[in-house]
């Protein structure tokens, strides 16, 4: 079975080592772990994170390694995990990769922080954790494919052994139990988009549910515990019943010199990925014509087929976090603010010239940017103005993609704005907890990132 591109990959990820990883990798595993940072700080106060954490706390013990940033209280790595899995994603803020359609850090690092607290690790094995996590994910969601993605949230299920990998990494699994753990994590692959259209809590779910899972699968392995030799592309694993389009290949695309972690996008606005393209195009377009809002008549946004499965379904958004998957709300925003953040899905989205706005948004299938997607997501917009003008607008690389990153002081600036908004910590803490992440390479032992409030 050593053979199979299942087994490949758990061999990669058990034997990676912090010296295989080339510096610039490593040093961007550090800007994603601080841009993950302010992301799950940012998750305080979110409704369903809060209820998330509460099930923790009430299932965990009350004086564990691992941290809960939202609260600061300490649990098992199980549970921590969980917790930090959930706020990490709520904010739609955290990292993306493009050719996977993948969320990696949100189900990366809450396992890697709480297995890496819990052990006593060092950063560098943190970071070779997250690294495997990242490679692993990002392989596993490609291979799904686009059909996946139609059904399946890739952030659930390819996630499970995304954290299987980070926390095998840690507990320091050989290949045949990291292939055991992977088993197991795949067969709990869970995540439907049907929570979409009746903003239900699921995201949340996906993502705790993912970090636990493939924590789980990990420990369990180490215990002698087995799983599906291939449960990825076996007659009877992930893609038979996830996908009509599989790729086993993609399994081990280059395994060791082509580092996935490193093409990762950041995320500029607060809001579903499949709308920043568009977005940035749109304000592409007002910038270069002086437009205000009331100068818009419509505006037709030209997308792949994968924004209109995920966006499609959200006509008339009725909370925060389901209005971040409306292609109208958000570019009503951009329209209006400059950037769609934090403060204006929250004081804005159902305003009435936000609304007024989104009725004048419509998306299109457009031939070249589906066929680019997803190793491209490219932003076309058309935009009809009040006074008969029609002009257009496009983006090859939003802002945050590699091509158009974060600069370090950005992403800084990002974790404090994230802070800022839900009250998770202060400037002070934030900025303190930031330059130990920074330098988290040369920390001997991982610690806790805040203070528990006295």
């Amino acid at each position: 079975m050593m053979n199979t591109p299942t087994a490949q990959l758990a061999a990669f990820a058990a034997g990676l080592r912090f010296d295989d990883i080339p510096a610039a990798v490593a040093r961007k595993t550090e800007d994603l772990l601080v841009d993950w940072f302010g992301s799950a700080v940012a998750g305080k106060g979110a409704r369903p994170v809060e209820s998330i954490t509460r099930f923790a706390a009430s299932m965990g013990p009350a004086d564990g390694a691992a941290e809960v940033l939202i609260n600061r209280s300490h649990t098992s790595a199980y549970f921590a995990a969980m917790a930090n899995a959930a706020a990490s994603h709520v904010a739609e803020q955290d990292d993306v990769h493009n050719g996977s359609v993948f969320h990696p850090a949100t189900v990366v690092f809450p396992v890697a922080l709480a297995m890496a607290q819990t052990l006593g690790s060092s950063g560098r094995q943190l970071l070779t954790a997250a690294v495997a996590g990242y490679e692993v994910g990002i392989r596993v969601g490609e291979f799904l494919g686009r059909s996946h993605y139609k059904v399946f949230h890739t952030t659930g299920t390819a996630g499970t052994l995304a954290a299987a990998a980070a926390a095998g990494s840690l507990l320091g699994l050989n290949a045949a139990q990291m292939q055991h753990a992977f088993g197991s994590a795949g067969t709990q692959s869970a995540g439907l988009w049907e929570f979409l259209r009746t903003a239900a809590d699921s995201k949340q779910l996906h993502t705790a549910h993912a970090a636990a899972a493939g924590l789980m699968s990990a420990c369990l392995a180490r215990d002698g515990f087995t799983g599906a030799a291939q449960i990825l592309e076996g007659p009877q694993g992930m893609a038979a019943g996830m996908s009509s389009d599989a790729d086993p290949a993609r399994l081990t695309d280059s395994l060791g010199t082509r580092w996935a972690t490193a093409e990762t996008s950041f995320k500029f606005h607060a809001s579903c990925r499949h709308t920043h393209p568009a977005a940035d195009a749109l304000l592409q377009v007002m910038q270069a014509n002086h437009l205000q809002p009331d100068d818009l008549a419509r505006v037709v946004t030209h997308v792949h087929q994968g924004a209109i499965d995920v966006l499609g379904p959200v006509v008339n958004p009725v909370t925060v976090h389901q209005s971040k998957f409306s292609m109208g709300t958000v570019l009503g925003l951009v329209a209006r603010f400059g950037h769609a953040g934090l403060v204006e899905f929250d004081q804005h989205f159902n305003a009435d010239a936000t609304k007024a706005l989104c009725q004048r948004v419509e998306m299109v299938l457009d031939a070249e940017v589906d066929a680019a997607y997803p190793r491209r997501w490219i932003g076309k917009v058309t935009v009809t103005t009040t006074d008969g003008r029609v002009l257009q607008g496009r983006v090859d690389e939003p802002k945050g993609d590699p091509g158009n990153t974060l600069s370090r002081e950005e992403i800084t600036a990002k974790a404090q704005r994230l802070a800022a908004f839900s009250h998770g910590a202060t400037p002070e803490e934030m900025a303190k907890a930031i330059d130990g992440l920074w330098d988290i390479a040369a920390c001997a032992k991982v610690g806790r990132l805040l203070q528990t409030a006295s």
